[in-house]
Protein backbone atom coordinates (compact mmCIF):
# COMPACT_ATOMS: atom_id res chain seq x y z
CA UNK A 1 0.00 0.00 0.00
CA UNK A 2 3.12 2.32 0.44
CA UNK A 3 3.67 1.88 -3.23
CA UNK A 4 0.33 3.33 -4.13
CA UNK A 5 1.35 6.82 -2.64
CA UNK A 6 1.19 9.53 -5.04
CA UNK A 7 4.91 10.68 -4.09
CA UNK A 8 6.24 7.23 -5.95
CA UNK A 9 6.32 7.08 -9.82
CA UNK A 10 6.99 4.33 -11.51
CA UNK A 11 8.22 6.41 -14.60
CA UNK A 12 11.01 7.48 -13.15
CA UNK A 13 12.60 4.17 -12.87
CA UNK A 14 10.97 2.47 -15.50
CA UNK A 15 13.36 0.90 -18.41
CA UNK A 16 13.31 1.57 -22.49
CA UNK A 17 14.37 -1.61 -23.85
CA UNK A 18 16.20 -1.55 -27.58
CA UNK A 19 14.22 -3.33 -30.31
CA UNK A 20 17.20 -5.80 -31.25
CA UNK A 21 18.25 -6.05 -34.91
CA UNK A 22 17.09 -9.21 -36.61
CA UNK A 23 19.93 -11.11 -35.95
CA UNK A 24 19.69 -10.84 -32.79
CA UNK A 25 16.41 -12.55 -32.45
CA UNK A 26 13.92 -15.11 -34.11
CA UNK A 27 10.73 -13.11 -33.40
CA UNK A 28 9.51 -11.51 -36.96
CA UNK A 29 10.12 -7.83 -36.15
CA UNK A 30 6.34 -7.24 -36.91
CA UNK A 31 6.02 -8.82 -33.77
CA UNK A 32 8.31 -6.91 -31.37
CA UNK A 33 5.56 -4.83 -29.96
CA UNK A 34 3.70 -7.97 -28.84
CA UNK A 35 6.31 -8.77 -26.07
CA UNK A 36 6.71 -6.98 -22.83
CA UNK A 37 9.94 -5.76 -23.20
CA UNK A 38 9.51 -3.82 -25.50
CA UNK A 39 5.65 -3.02 -25.72
CA UNK A 40 6.07 -0.72 -23.17
CA UNK A 41 8.84 0.81 -20.29
CA UNK A 42 9.33 -1.97 -17.74
CA UNK A 43 8.15 -1.47 -14.34
CA UNK A 44 10.73 -3.69 -12.32
CA UNK A 45 8.77 -3.19 -9.59
CA UNK A 46 5.83 -5.49 -11.31
CA UNK A 47 7.75 -8.59 -11.32
CA UNK A 48 7.73 -8.69 -7.38
CA UNK A 49 3.87 -7.90 -7.70
CA UNK A 50 3.38 -4.12 -7.10
CA UNK A 51 2.40 -2.00 -9.13
CA UNK A 52 -0.27 1.17 -9.17
CA UNK A 53 -3.81 0.84 -8.89
CA UNK A 54 -6.93 2.86 -8.84
CA UNK A 55 -9.34 2.04 -7.02
CA UNK A 56 -7.03 0.75 -4.25
CA UNK A 57 -10.05 -1.74 -3.43
CA UNK A 58 -9.94 -3.78 -6.51
CA UNK A 59 -6.05 -4.38 -6.25
CA UNK A 60 -6.59 -5.22 -2.31
CA UNK A 61 -9.72 -7.63 -2.90
CA UNK A 62 -8.06 -10.75 -3.12
CA UNK A 63 -6.24 -10.44 0.05
CA UNK A 64 -9.25 -9.26 1.98
CA UNK A 65 -11.25 -12.17 0.48
CA UNK A 66 -8.15 -14.20 1.90
CA UNK A 67 -8.33 -12.72 5.29
CA UNK A 68 -12.25 -12.80 5.65
CA UNK A 69 -11.71 -16.98 4.89
CA UNK A 70 -9.06 -17.33 7.53
CA UNK A 71 -11.00 -15.28 10.36
CA UNK A 72 -14.40 -17.00 9.47
CA UNK A 73 -12.48 -20.76 9.90
CA UNK A 74 -10.77 -19.80 13.12
CA UNK A 75 -14.19 -18.54 14.45
CA UNK A 76 -16.16 -21.22 14.03
CA UNK A 77 -12.95 -23.80 15.19
CA UNK A 78 -13.04 -21.25 18.29
CA UNK A 79 -16.59 -21.25 18.40
CA UNK A 80 -16.82 -25.13 18.69
CA UNK A 81 -13.55 -25.44 21.40
CA UNK A 82 -15.39 -23.19 23.07
CA UNK A 83 -18.76 -25.15 22.68
CA UNK A 84 -17.38 -27.98 23.91
CA UNK A 85 -15.42 -26.78 26.70
CA UNK A 86 -18.53 -25.51 28.02
CA UNK A 87 -20.76 -28.87 28.17
CA UNK A 88 -18.12 -31.65 28.57
CA UNK A 89 -18.25 -33.02 25.21
CA UNK A 90 -15.27 -34.62 23.27
CA UNK A 91 -14.40 -33.84 20.08
CA UNK A 92 -15.84 -36.61 17.36
CA UNK A 93 -13.25 -39.16 16.04
CA UNK A 94 -14.26 -38.46 12.68
CA UNK A 95 -15.02 -34.62 11.15
CA UNK A 96 -18.23 -35.71 10.09
CA UNK A 97 -21.60 -33.24 9.90
CA UNK A 98 -23.72 -36.22 11.05
CA UNK A 99 -22.28 -37.19 14.08
CA UNK A 100 -24.74 -40.80 14.74
CA UNK A 101 -24.40 -42.01 11.15
CA UNK A 102 -22.10 -44.99 10.42
CA UNK A 103 -21.76 -47.87 8.17
CA UNK A 104 -24.63 -49.79 9.58
CA UNK A 105 -27.57 -46.91 8.48
CA UNK A 106 -26.01 -47.22 4.91
CA UNK A 107 -28.78 -49.40 3.94
CA UNK A 108 -31.38 -47.82 6.11
CA UNK A 109 -32.82 -45.80 3.12
CA UNK A 110 -32.44 -42.87 0.94
CA UNK A 111 -32.11 -40.05 3.92
CA UNK A 112 -29.56 -42.29 5.53
CA UNK A 113 -27.86 -43.09 2.57
CA UNK A 114 -27.45 -39.73 1.87
CA UNK A 115 -26.11 -38.42 5.21
CA UNK A 116 -23.44 -41.28 5.01
CA UNK A 117 -21.90 -40.09 2.01
CA UNK A 118 -22.26 -36.45 3.22
CA UNK A 119 -19.76 -37.93 5.72
CA UNK A 120 -17.58 -40.05 3.71
CA UNK A 121 -18.52 -40.04 0.41
CA UNK A 122 -14.35 -39.02 -0.41
CA UNK A 123 -13.82 -42.11 1.95
CA UNK A 124 -14.92 -44.13 -0.33
CA UNK A 125 -14.82 -42.23 -3.44
CA UNK A 126 -11.86 -40.29 -2.97
CA UNK A 127 -9.36 -42.25 -5.08
CA UNK A 128 -11.64 -41.90 -8.09
CA UNK A 129 -12.17 -38.29 -7.59
CA UNK A 130 -8.24 -38.09 -7.31
CA UNK A 131 -8.55 -39.91 -10.61
CA UNK A 132 -10.97 -37.67 -12.18
CA UNK A 133 -9.19 -34.70 -11.38
CA UNK A 134 -5.87 -36.12 -12.88
CA UNK A 135 -7.53 -36.52 -16.16
CA UNK A 136 -9.01 -33.11 -16.05
CA UNK A 137 -5.62 -31.48 -15.37
CA UNK A 138 -4.39 -33.62 -18.85
CA UNK A 139 -6.98 -32.42 -20.63
CA UNK A 140 -7.41 -28.94 -19.78
CA UNK A 141 -3.58 -28.36 -20.17
CA UNK A 142 -2.62 -30.87 -23.58
CA UNK A 143 0.85 -29.66 -22.74
CA UNK A 144 4.57 -31.53 -21.97
CA UNK A 145 3.49 -31.27 -17.17
CA UNK A 146 0.57 -32.70 -18.62
CA UNK A 147 2.17 -35.83 -20.25
CA UNK A 148 3.97 -35.98 -17.00
CA UNK A 149 0.54 -36.08 -15.13
CA UNK A 150 -0.49 -38.54 -17.71
CA UNK A 151 2.63 -40.69 -17.04
CA UNK A 152 2.08 -40.47 -13.25
CA UNK A 153 -1.38 -41.64 -13.79
CA UNK A 154 -0.28 -44.91 -15.70
CA UNK A 155 2.11 -45.32 -12.69
CA UNK A 156 -0.58 -45.63 -9.72
CA UNK A 157 -3.12 -47.31 -11.82
CA UNK A 158 -0.34 -49.82 -12.80
CA UNK A 159 -0.36 -50.49 -9.07
CA UNK A 160 -3.68 -51.33 -9.61
CA UNK A 161 -4.29 -52.64 -5.57
CA UNK A 162 -5.41 -50.61 -3.29
CA UNK A 163 -2.93 -51.31 -0.71
CA UNK A 164 -0.30 -50.79 -3.15
CA UNK A 165 -1.41 -47.42 -4.41
CA UNK A 166 -1.42 -46.60 -0.98
CA UNK A 167 2.31 -47.29 -0.51
CA UNK A 168 3.44 -44.89 -3.53
CA UNK A 169 0.46 -41.95 -2.75
CA UNK A 170 3.11 -40.23 -0.34
CA UNK A 171 5.53 -39.63 -3.65
CA UNK A 172 2.75 -38.68 -6.16
CA UNK A 173 1.46 -35.91 -3.29
CA UNK A 174 5.17 -35.03 -2.82
CA UNK A 175 5.85 -34.74 -6.91
CA UNK A 176 2.09 -32.64 -7.11
CA UNK A 177 3.45 -29.87 -4.58
CA UNK A 178 6.75 -29.61 -6.52
CA UNK A 179 5.71 -29.42 -10.09
CA UNK A 180 2.98 -26.74 -8.91
CA UNK A 181 6.17 -24.88 -6.89
CA UNK A 182 8.26 -24.98 -10.12
CA UNK A 183 5.48 -24.03 -12.78
CA UNK A 184 5.16 -20.96 -10.19
CA UNK A 185 8.37 -19.95 -10.74
CA UNK A 186 8.24 -20.75 -14.38
CA UNK A 187 5.32 -18.16 -14.84
CA UNK A 188 7.19 -15.59 -12.17
CA UNK A 189 10.51 -15.72 -14.89
CA UNK A 190 13.36 -14.09 -15.11
CA UNK A 191 12.69 -10.06 -14.03
CA UNK A 192 12.09 -7.91 -17.26
CA UNK A 193 14.56 -4.82 -16.30
CA UNK A 194 17.71 -5.70 -17.52
CA UNK A 195 16.33 -6.20 -21.04
CA UNK A 196 17.09 -9.73 -21.75
CA UNK A 197 15.05 -12.04 -24.10
CA UNK A 198 14.88 -15.85 -23.01
CA UNK A 199 17.68 -18.11 -25.08
CA UNK A 200 14.30 -19.87 -26.98
CA UNK A 201 14.13 -16.46 -29.05
CA UNK A 202 17.92 -16.01 -29.71
CA UNK A 203 18.79 -16.30 -33.31
CA UNK A 204 19.16 -20.03 -34.43
CA UNK A 205 16.82 -21.22 -32.01
CA UNK A 206 14.34 -23.53 -33.73
CA UNK A 207 10.91 -22.09 -31.10
CA UNK A 208 7.84 -20.95 -32.31
CA UNK A 209 4.96 -19.58 -30.25
CA UNK A 210 3.36 -22.99 -30.68
CA UNK A 211 5.94 -24.85 -29.26
CA UNK A 212 7.03 -22.60 -26.91
CA UNK A 213 3.26 -22.90 -25.25
CA UNK A 214 2.96 -26.46 -25.19
CA UNK A 215 6.31 -26.93 -23.52
CA UNK A 216 5.59 -23.90 -20.78
CA UNK A 217 8.58 -22.10 -21.57
CA UNK A 218 8.83 -19.19 -19.46
CA UNK A 219 8.05 -16.16 -22.32
CA UNK A 220 8.18 -12.27 -22.76
CA UNK A 221 5.12 -13.17 -25.75
CA UNK A 222 3.79 -16.29 -24.88
CA UNK A 223 3.61 -16.36 -21.57
CA UNK A 224 2.65 -19.00 -18.99
CA UNK A 225 -1.13 -19.60 -18.64
CA UNK A 226 -1.37 -19.39 -14.10
CA UNK A 227 -4.80 -20.84 -14.94
CA UNK A 228 -3.40 -24.12 -15.17
CA UNK A 229 -1.65 -23.58 -11.81
CA UNK A 230 -5.44 -23.70 -10.53
CA UNK A 231 -6.24 -27.51 -11.86
CA UNK A 232 -3.00 -28.65 -10.48
CA UNK A 233 -3.78 -27.06 -7.05
CA UNK A 234 -7.24 -28.97 -7.35
CA UNK A 235 -5.69 -31.99 -7.97
CA UNK A 236 -2.93 -31.92 -5.33
CA UNK A 237 -6.01 -30.87 -2.63
CA UNK A 238 -7.92 -34.37 -3.95
CA UNK A 239 -4.28 -36.14 -3.67
CA UNK A 240 -3.60 -34.67 0.17
CA UNK A 241 -7.37 -35.74 1.26
CA UNK A 242 -6.36 -38.99 -0.23
CA UNK A 243 -3.33 -39.50 1.58
CA UNK A 244 -5.50 -38.66 4.87
CA UNK A 245 -7.91 -41.10 3.89
CA UNK A 246 -5.23 -43.78 3.80
CA UNK A 247 -4.14 -43.49 6.79
CA UNK A 248 -7.75 -43.00 8.61
CA UNK A 249 -8.23 -46.17 6.54
CA UNK A 250 -5.50 -47.99 9.12
CA UNK A 251 -7.84 -46.61 12.33
CA UNK A 252 -10.20 -48.91 14.01
CA UNK A 253 -12.10 -46.00 15.28
CA UNK A 254 -12.40 -44.82 11.72
CA UNK A 255 -13.40 -48.40 10.16
CA UNK A 256 -16.01 -48.55 12.98
CA UNK A 257 -17.39 -45.54 11.47
CA UNK A 258 -17.13 -45.55 8.32
CA UNK A 259 -16.59 -49.33 7.31
CA UNK A 260 -13.07 -50.51 5.57
CA UNK A 261 -12.22 -50.12 2.81
CA UNK A 262 -10.95 -54.33 1.68
CA UNK A 263 -11.13 -54.79 -1.15
CA UNK A 264 -13.07 -57.88 -2.28
CA UNK A 265 -12.12 -61.38 -2.54
CA UNK A 266 -11.49 -61.90 -6.33
CA UNK A 267 -12.50 -65.74 -6.11
CA UNK A 268 -16.05 -65.17 -5.16
CA UNK A 269 -18.40 -66.31 -8.02
CA UNK A 270 -21.07 -63.82 -9.15
CA UNK A 271 -23.82 -66.25 -9.20
CA UNK A 272 -23.50 -66.95 -5.55
CA UNK A 273 -23.54 -63.09 -4.04
CA UNK A 274 -26.54 -64.01 -2.52
CA UNK A 275 -24.87 -66.66 -0.37
CA UNK A 276 -22.34 -64.25 1.14
CA UNK A 277 -23.77 -60.51 1.11
CA UNK A 278 -24.59 -59.01 4.37
CA UNK A 279 -26.30 -56.17 2.42
CA UNK A 280 -30.39 -56.46 2.39
CA UNK A 281 -30.98 -57.58 -0.72
CA UNK A 282 -32.54 -54.84 -2.80
CA UNK A 283 -33.69 -56.32 -5.72
CA UNK A 284 -37.20 -56.35 -4.85
CA UNK A 285 -37.63 -53.19 -3.94
CA UNK A 286 -38.70 -52.00 -0.45
CA UNK A 287 -37.55 -48.33 -0.47
CA UNK A 288 -36.38 -45.80 -2.73
CA UNK A 289 -32.55 -46.88 -1.74
CA UNK A 290 -33.36 -49.85 -3.25
CA UNK A 291 -34.71 -48.94 -6.79
CA UNK A 292 -31.50 -46.57 -6.93
CA UNK A 293 -28.97 -49.78 -6.35
CA UNK A 294 -31.16 -51.71 -9.23
CA UNK A 295 -30.38 -48.71 -11.46
CA UNK A 296 -26.73 -48.47 -10.54
CA UNK A 297 -26.07 -52.39 -10.48
CA UNK A 298 -28.47 -53.37 -13.36
CA UNK A 299 -28.10 -50.26 -15.94
CA UNK A 300 -24.67 -48.36 -15.10
CA UNK A 301 -22.81 -51.20 -17.19
CA UNK A 302 -25.23 -51.06 -20.05
CA UNK A 303 -24.47 -46.72 -19.53
CA UNK A 304 -20.66 -46.98 -20.02
CA UNK A 305 -21.01 -49.12 -23.03
CA UNK A 306 -23.09 -46.58 -24.30
CA UNK A 307 -20.35 -43.68 -23.28
CA UNK A 308 -17.96 -45.94 -25.37
CA UNK A 309 -19.97 -46.09 -28.40
CA UNK A 310 -20.02 -42.21 -28.46
CA UNK A 311 -16.91 -42.09 -27.68
CA UNK A 312 -16.24 -44.16 -30.55
CA UNK A 313 -18.18 -42.88 -33.28
CA UNK A 314 -17.37 -38.83 -32.16
CA UNK A 315 -14.89 -39.20 -34.34
CA UNK A 316 -12.85 -41.69 -36.83
CA UNK A 317 -9.52 -43.03 -35.99
CA UNK A 318 -7.62 -45.42 -34.98
CA UNK A 319 -7.88 -45.00 -30.97
CA UNK A 320 -11.90 -44.55 -31.76
CA UNK A 321 -11.73 -47.78 -33.45
CA UNK A 322 -10.56 -49.40 -30.67
CA UNK A 323 -13.29 -48.18 -28.52
CA UNK A 324 -16.05 -49.63 -30.94
CA UNK A 325 -13.97 -53.16 -30.79
CA UNK A 326 -13.91 -52.49 -27.02
CA UNK A 327 -17.96 -51.77 -27.16
CA UNK A 328 -18.99 -54.50 -29.36
CA UNK A 329 -17.08 -56.96 -27.81
CA UNK A 330 -18.74 -56.39 -24.28
CA UNK A 331 -21.94 -56.01 -25.76
CA UNK A 332 -21.18 -59.81 -27.38
CA UNK A 333 -20.96 -61.13 -23.75
CA UNK A 334 -22.45 -58.58 -21.82
CA UNK A 335 -25.17 -60.38 -19.91
CA UNK A 336 -22.60 -63.50 -19.55
CA UNK A 337 -19.84 -61.83 -18.57
CA UNK A 338 -21.16 -60.37 -15.10
CA UNK A 339 -21.78 -63.93 -14.10
CA UNK A 340 -18.29 -64.28 -14.14
CA UNK A 341 -15.83 -65.03 -10.94
CA UNK A 342 -14.84 -61.49 -9.86
CA UNK A 343 -11.67 -61.91 -11.11
CA UNK A 344 -12.61 -62.63 -14.85
CA UNK A 345 -14.65 -59.26 -15.01
CA UNK A 346 -12.17 -57.29 -13.31
CA UNK A 347 -9.83 -58.45 -15.65
CA UNK A 348 -11.66 -57.41 -18.80
CA UNK A 349 -12.58 -53.90 -16.92
CA UNK A 350 -8.91 -53.66 -16.19
CA UNK A 351 -7.87 -53.81 -19.76
CA UNK A 352 -10.90 -51.33 -20.67
CA UNK A 353 -9.15 -48.79 -18.07
CA UNK A 354 -6.01 -49.42 -19.62
CA UNK A 355 -7.09 -48.65 -23.06
CA UNK A 356 -8.58 -45.79 -22.08
CA UNK A 357 -5.48 -44.23 -20.07
CA UNK A 358 -3.36 -45.08 -22.74
CA UNK A 359 -5.37 -43.00 -25.58
CA UNK A 360 -5.62 -40.59 -23.36
CA UNK A 361 -1.65 -40.36 -23.20
CA UNK A 362 -0.89 -40.62 -26.26
CA UNK A 363 -3.15 -38.09 -27.14
CA UNK A 364 -1.52 -35.90 -24.86
CA UNK A 365 1.76 -36.88 -26.54
CA UNK A 366 0.49 -36.30 -29.95
CA UNK A 367 -0.61 -32.73 -28.73
CA UNK A 368 2.91 -31.88 -29.81
CA UNK A 369 1.97 -32.42 -33.33
CA UNK A 370 -1.31 -31.34 -32.80
CA UNK A 371 -0.98 -28.21 -31.19
CA UNK A 372 2.77 -27.32 -31.97
CA UNK A 373 3.95 -28.76 -35.51
CA UNK A 374 0.75 -28.82 -36.92
CA UNK A 375 1.76 -26.09 -40.13
CA UNK A 376 4.38 -28.39 -40.34
CA UNK A 377 1.80 -31.61 -40.49
CA UNK A 378 -0.84 -29.91 -42.79
CA UNK A 379 1.96 -29.77 -45.21
CA UNK A 380 3.72 -32.57 -45.33
CA UNK A 381 1.57 -35.14 -43.12
CA UNK A 382 -1.89 -34.89 -43.63
CA UNK A 383 -2.72 -39.07 -43.13
CA UNK A 384 -0.98 -38.37 -39.71
CA UNK A 385 -3.52 -35.91 -38.77
CA UNK A 386 -6.53 -38.35 -40.21
CA UNK A 387 -5.57 -41.58 -38.99
CA UNK A 388 -4.35 -40.16 -35.12
CA UNK A 389 -7.83 -37.21 -35.23
CA UNK A 390 -5.02 -34.84 -34.29
CA UNK A 391 -6.83 -31.54 -33.00
CA UNK A 392 -5.46 -29.13 -30.68
CA UNK A 393 -8.18 -28.92 -28.04
CA UNK A 394 -6.78 -25.84 -26.03
CA UNK A 395 -7.66 -21.94 -26.87
CA UNK A 396 -3.96 -19.83 -27.68
CA UNK A 397 -2.33 -21.45 -30.03
CA UNK A 398 -1.94 -20.34 -33.80
CA UNK A 399 -4.06 -22.61 -35.79
CA UNK A 400 -2.90 -22.84 -39.90
CA UNK A 401 -6.20 -21.33 -42.23
CA UNK A 402 -8.01 -23.86 -43.82
CA UNK A 403 -7.11 -26.35 -46.50
CA UNK A 404 -8.86 -28.20 -49.01
CA UNK A 405 -6.31 -30.36 -49.14
CA UNK A 406 -6.20 -31.32 -45.27
CA UNK A 407 -8.91 -30.80 -43.33
CA UNK A 408 -8.92 -30.45 -39.49
CA UNK A 409 -10.17 -32.41 -37.04
CA UNK A 410 -13.19 -30.21 -34.83
CA UNK A 411 -15.17 -31.09 -31.43
CA UNK A 412 -12.13 -32.33 -29.98
CA UNK A 413 -13.56 -31.96 -26.42
CA UNK A 414 -16.40 -34.14 -26.59
CA UNK A 415 -13.96 -37.08 -27.09
CA UNK A 416 -11.98 -35.79 -24.06
CA UNK A 417 -15.24 -35.70 -22.34
CA UNK A 418 -16.01 -39.75 -23.65
CA UNK A 419 -12.98 -40.52 -22.47
CA UNK A 420 -13.46 -38.65 -18.80
CA UNK A 421 -16.46 -40.16 -18.41
CA UNK A 422 -15.91 -43.63 -19.58
CA UNK A 423 -12.49 -43.67 -16.58
CA UNK A 424 -14.91 -42.51 -13.97
CA UNK A 425 -17.75 -44.64 -14.72
CA UNK A 426 -15.29 -47.81 -15.14
CA UNK A 427 -14.07 -47.01 -11.38
CA UNK A 428 -17.43 -46.20 -9.88
CA UNK A 429 -18.96 -49.50 -10.92
CA UNK A 430 -15.85 -51.05 -9.49
CA UNK A 431 -15.97 -48.64 -6.19
CA UNK A 432 -19.59 -49.64 -5.44
CA UNK A 433 -19.05 -53.40 -5.87
CA UNK A 434 -16.45 -52.85 -3.30
CA UNK A 435 -19.08 -50.54 -1.02
CA UNK A 436 -21.60 -52.90 -1.16
CA UNK A 437 -19.97 -56.35 -1.09
CA UNK A 438 -17.74 -56.44 1.79
CA UNK A 439 -18.10 -60.43 2.18
CA UNK A 440 -14.38 -61.38 1.62
CA UNK A 441 -11.41 -60.01 3.73
CA UNK A 442 -7.93 -60.32 2.49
Amino acid sequence: MLYQLQTIKPENFSVNCSLPNENQTNIPLHELNKSLLYSAPVDPTEWVGLRKSSPLLVYLRNNLLMLAILAFEVTVYRHQEYYRGRNNLTAPVSKTIFHDITRLHLDDGLINCAKYFVNYFFYKFGLETCFLMSVNVIGQRMDFYAMIHACWLIGVLYRRRRKAIAEVWPKYCCFLACIITFQYFVCIGIPPAPCRDYPWRFKGAYFNDNIIKWLYFPDFIVRPNPVFLVYDFMLLLCASLQRQIFEDENKAAVRIMAGDNVEICMNLDAASFSQHNPVPDFIHCRSYLDMSKVIIFSYLFWFVLTIIFITGTTRISIFCMGYLVACFYFLLFGGDLLLKPIKSILRYWDWLIAYNVFVITMKNILSIGACGYIGALVRNSCWLIQAFSLACTVKGYQMPEDDSRCKLPSGGGRDHLGQHLLCVSAAAEESLHELLLPACRG
